[in-house]
């Protein structure tokens, strides 16, 4: 019997007579809204080969990142959520440091004999520096090669020489301090040419690619082949330079005659990013609520593509609850490798969920959304609890300045109401109480703002959490502001 949430076309699936490990290709973008792809819904963005992407493979249509950028890279290269993690010095950084003694993806797949490559932003090394410490750097994290950005991109609309200046790096020597406006015109261009060339380098054994590309955070920069072209403005020309970018990849791999042996994953690390100051150079998570650094749907729900001929059914949905968290277990199922015995993933293979296998259900019994340390929410089934806060809460570091005040707990139906306009809480008291354990399980295995989970990795010697040892067992909560 089909599986309800993981509909569309009934073409066989069957796999490469291949016997070589499949290649892996994460083509992950930034601050992408959930309705800035064409299939997703978006109006005024034209995304032809996203929406060919989504035609010849299977679209996620519950699937979730982190409500911010570190905390999510650092999700989808562990497998974890972030509050699990180790980091350096045993602290809890508002955007993750992974812990050189954290393992991730790119390190299991090197071990079982892939070249592993990242093309792009990696984010999970700290702040702006001029010598970063290369334990934290990809090329100790399991990268055999990488050429890109350590940072995020910036603050401003476009490049003002006085805010923040990002970087480019080979490895570990950085190649150019500062980016002008006219070199972030040409970076998605550019990453997308180093992808090229890794694939062709790496045709003939197994690969990884992380192409982790910059845009659309802003500074915003688009090639002038593309400015000018959107409907939805220079946001719009940049969207539709990352669709040709992906068209690029999907190219390459037909010439090479590896596309029925590559798996293809498209993703955004977190939702648009809304502030007075981005205005309309930022993007849509259209119909959902929230956006990026909040718990809301809009925060962390992502659009995502997968495909892989002759494995992945064509022009499918599946609506069921998926994480980046379960790329790297899912890659290590396919790839033969080994998952670490003392360290505990959170993700799942989701293979029979890509596969459409009959009866196929996500594995969560609750998915968590944490913003920073603060537990926020749960997700079981089409079930979401949003617990109880107050407005701007001081222990979400800088994420609080986008946090809303939630005066009491509530219970939404996200089959019936993708846009949590409609608390159910009074009409389903036993589902609450039944989303309370879960939060409580949550609390005592991952943590939350005020107390350390049992689960929780820390690696150092000295405090736990000394960053944020004043709201660890406080006595006090503090109140909702009506």
């Amino acid at each position: 019997m089909a599986v309800p949430s993981c509909t569309g076309s009934a073409k066989s699936i069957f796999h490469s007579a291949s016997k070589r490990k499949p290649n892996f290709i994460i083509f992950f973008t930034d601050d992408q809204g959930y309705n800035d792809v064409g299939c997703f819904g978006s109006p005024l963005i034209k995304t032809p080969r996203f929406d060919r992407m989504a035609s010849e493979g299977m679209k996620f249509t519950s699937f979730y990142a982190q409500p911010v950028c570190g905390p999510s890279r650092a999700a989808l290269m562990t497998g974890c959520y972030p509050i699990r993690l180790a980091e350096p010095g045993n602290r809890k950084n508002p955007h993750t440091i992974v812990h050189p003694k954290e393992i991730t993806i790119a390190e299991i797949l090197k071990e079982a004999g892939y070249a592993t490559g990242i093309v792009g932003k990696w984010h999970l090394a700290g702040g702006r520096k001029n010598n970063y410490n290369p334990d934290l750097m990809p090329n100790s994290q399991g990268f055999d090669y990488f050429y890109g950005t350590p940072l995020h991109n910036g603050f401003t609309r476009t490049v003002n020489p006085r805010s923040f200046k990002t970087q480019i790096m080979r490895n570990n020597k950085i190649l150019d301090d500062f980016l002008s406006q006219d070199e972030m015109d040409m970076l998605t261009q550019n990453y997308t040419k180093e992808a090229i060339n890794f694939i062709r380098a790496n045709r003939d054994k197994p690969f990884f690619l992380y192409l982790s590309h910059t845009m659309p955070h802003v500074p915003l920069g688009a090639s002038e082949k593309f400015r000018g072209k959107s409907a939805r403005g220079l946001y719009g020309d940049v969207i539709q330079e990352l669709d040709f970018s992906l068209g690029q990849i999907l190219d390459t791999l037909k010439e090479l005659e590896l596309d029925e042996n590559t798996l293809v994953v498209f993703t955004s690390d977190n939702g648009p990013w809304i502030e007075d100051h981005i205005g309309d150079y930022g993007g849509s998570a259209a119909p959902l609520r929230g956006a990026k650094m909040m718990t809301w749907e809009g925060g962390l729900r992502e659009p995502c593509i997968m495909r892989w001929p002759g494995t992945i059914p064509t022009g499918r949905t599946c609506d069921e609850i998926a994480t980046t968290m379960d790329l790297l277990p899912t890659f290590a199922k396919l790839a033969g490798a080994k998952l670490p015995r003392d360290h505990k993933i959170d993700g799942f293979n989701i293979l029979p969920l890509m596969k459409a296998r009959p009866g196929a259900k996500s594995q969560y019994e609750a998915f968590y959304y944490y913003g920073y340390t603060y537990l926020q929410a749960v997700r079981s089934g089409k079930w979401k609890l949003v617990l109880r806060r107050p407005a701007k809460p001081p222990w979400t570091s800088w994420y609080g300045r986008m946090i809303d005040a939630v005066e009491k707990t509530q219970l939404y139906d996200l089959d019936a109401d993708i846009e949590e306009k409609h608390d159910v809480a009074a009409q389903y008291p036993d589902i609450v109480a039944g989303l309370m354990k879960l939060v409580e399980k949550g609390r005592e295995d991952l943590g939350d703002y005020d107390r350390i989970g049992k689960g929780a990795r820390f690696f150092d010697d000295g405090p736990k959490r000394p960053d944020t040892k004043k709201w660890i067992k406080a006595k006090k909560p503090v109140a909702v502001k009506k």
